[in-house]
């Protein structure tokens, strides 16, 4: 069954007090001319109380359209601990695959950063109309997996900013991934960081762009507290070391449910 996100003004109530939705502008476009979705037709809408409506079309005008409700679920908000993936700009393909995945494995929000080695190293390069593409990207995908909320994307800062917002509070985790030489493995440190200590409400995820971090940069995390760990001698892709991160993030923290 299809599913569409809509925003929280687009569930009314009619005059007879009947719960309906409504469609209007690109939304409608895509819906209605793209995807055929005609009178009588029947998918899911997506609301940001957390819950999905079964919904029935009942009129389609020229550029608007109204459906009833029939059913309604409850759609679980993400379980902690919420994870937040701070990457390096990669190349924009690169991006846009990241932020398609991560949407379906559950992260709570991206934050990317320009760094020495990035991508993009200037922030008067970017253009806030890639801001609006992969904001599109995440409804997408989001619709596509059926999770209850959008994930977070900010606009891309610098490292200096980046580093102020991680592990804000006293129950945070970070994970530095780091390609060159390190002696602590994923797993190791988790384990050390579980002894002793309660189970953390967010975890950190640094990763870097195809040019990884500079050895100041890696020395920047160093004296905020933060020991570099590998995954392993094999060097992988940026999209393959997010995917490889969040996957033992949630099988440690049991968040696959």
């Amino acid at each position: 069954m299809r599913r569409y996100w809509i925003e929280a003004e687009q569930l009314m109530t009619s005059a007879t007090q009947e719960s309906q939705v409504h469609f209007e502008g690109e939304q409608f476009h895509h819906i209605f001319d793209v995807c055929r979705q005609e009178i009588g037709s029947r998918f899911e809408v997506l609301h940001p109380n957390h819950h999905a409506y079964l919904v029935e079309v009942m009129e389609v005008k020229k550029k608007s359209a109204r459906a009833k409700i029939l059913e309604t679920r409850l759609v679980p908000p993400l379980p902690s601990p919420h994870i937040h993936l701070a990457i390096s700009l990669p190349r924009f393909p690169v991006f846009e695959s990241v932020l398609e995945k991560m949407v379906e494995m559950g992260v709570s929000g991206i934050y990317p950063f320009f760094s020495e080695l990035s991508f993009l190293r200037d922030p008067k390069s970017f253009s806030t109309e890639k801001l609006n593409r992969w904001k599109k990207i995440i409804t997408s995908s989001t619709q596509q997996s059926g999770r209850g909320e959008l994930m977070k994307l900010e606009s891309p800062q610098t490292w200096t900013q980046i580093l102020e917002k991680i592990n804000q509070t006293s129950d945070s985790l970070c994970l530095f991934s780091y390609e060159g030489q390190s002696t602590l493995g994923v797993k190791d440190f988790l384990q050390k960081r579980a002894a002793g200590s309660a189970k953390p409400q967010e975890v950190w995820l640094v990763v870097g762009s195809e040019g990884g971090f500079s050895l100041n940069e890696v020395e920047q995390m160093q004296s905020q507290g933060f020991h570099p760990v590998t995954l392993g001698s094999q060097v992988l892709r940026v999209e393959t070391a997010c995917m490889t991160l969040v996957s033992v993030l949630k099988y440690e923290f049991d968040l696959m449910r």
